[in-house]
């Protein structure tokens, strides 16, 4: 399935678009730690939660669980929110 990187986790990839694979989120984070090693820390963290600053949008709804199943034509888009003053 098709996955958006954001821009501050393309150190990882190099792309702003990979293909990753799984039948939950979770899954799917294990593909892409597979494929760009270090990059699903910044995502979840020791406790196997997601981390507040990051964001998934499943064919554009937001998801909020690692459960969270997916299909192969379905479209991930990992959004960082920006913090600041």
């Amino acid at each position: 399935m098709k996955v958006l990187i954001p821009g501050p986790l393309r150190s990882y990839t190099q792309e702003r678009e990979v293909e990753a694979g799984g039948a939950t989120l979770a899954a799917l984070l294990d593909d892409l730690e597979r494929q760009f090693s270090g990059i699903r820390f910044r995502m979840v963290d020791e406790q196997e939660r997601l981390r507040p600053h990051v964001r998934f949008f499943v064919n554009g709804r937001q998801v909020f669980d690692l459960q969270t199943a997916l299909r192969p034509g379905d479209e991930l888009s990992i959004v960082q929110a920006l913090s600041g003053g």
